[in-house]
């Protein structure tokens, strides 16, 4: 018989715990029997999410993880029980603007750089020791299809979800021979939060990209990261890319006079 991992076994640290891919990931794993540590920027919602899956289930911890010191400080305040983390869901992320390159705020840019590149590697180097001496876990990266294939605006942001591919490829070949696996996640087009954040606000142009199409969902993202991560522990899921079944690849972008 197939042996899947058995959920009560984990204990999940989720970064971006209080929407989209965390807060449904959360969901799942609570669901499935396993411990979950969920952090994020916005305490309310945190409280919700751990009153609606239990205090014995879910530990909170209000924490941006572009704070490296305030990330190191939460994981040494992490209650026994909840301390043998072998999940890290690097979820925390965000794209900011659609503006050319020559017009975009670069303010917008260094958050994006600050937030889905310096904010998941702090979380992977905070965890990833404490792992090590437990004897194994698993690391999922949440990337993008954009860290592939470009497209008109995503310049800075297609830029760090290559570089969390690339980085969490290169981590599988500094863990080899200590028991830990490591996932990047690589969803297209997805209908949650992502788009409001990235529109600041404006609901008309956040709802743009979905009309007229039936994009994925956050719990479809979060069923695929829970799969990963039970599979048997001699199985390495290096990358997952997903999409919705409506949406393919374009043709090549070519200016005309």
């Amino acid at each position: 018989m197939y042996q899947m991992i058995d959920p009560a076994e984990l204990t999940v640290f989720i970064t971006g715990a209080t929407s989209g891919f965390g807060a449904a990931a959360a969901r799942r794993y609570v669901a499935a029997g396993a411990k979950v540590i969920a952090t994020g920027r916005r305490t309310d919602r945190l409280e919700a999410l751990q009153a609606e899956l239990g205090t014995d289930k879910v530990h909170i911890i209000t924490l941006d993880v572009r704070d490296r010191l305030a990330l190191d400080a939460a994981i040494a305040t992490i209650p026994a029980r909840f301390a043998a983390i072998n999940v890290v869901l690097a979820n925390a992320g965000l794209a900011l603007g659609l503006q050319p390159a020559a017009e975009t705020d670069i303010t917008d840019w260094e958050t994006m750089v600050a937030t889905n590149i310096n904010g998941l590697i702090y979380t992977v180097r905070a965890l990833l020791p404490g792992m090590i001496e437990r004897g194994g876990g698993h690391i999922v990266t949440l990337g993008s299809v954009a860290g592939d294939y470009p497209y008109p605006g995503g310049s800075v942001y297609g830029a760090t979800k290559a570089f969390v591919k690339q980085f969490a490829l290169n981590l599988r070949s500094d863990v080899q021979g200590k028991n830990i696996r490591v996932t990047n996640i690589e969803p297209g087009l997805t209908e949650t939060e992502f788009s409001l954040v990235r529109f600041k606000g404006d609901e008309t142009k956040a709802a743009k990209p979905y009309q007229g199409t039936t994009a994925m969902n956050a719990d479809d993202i979060a069923e695929s990261i829970f799969w990963t991560t039970t599979l048997p522990r001699h199985f390495n899921v290096n990358r997952l890319q997903m999409m919705a079944t409506t949406q393919a690849f374009g043709a090549f972008d070519i200016y005309r006079e």
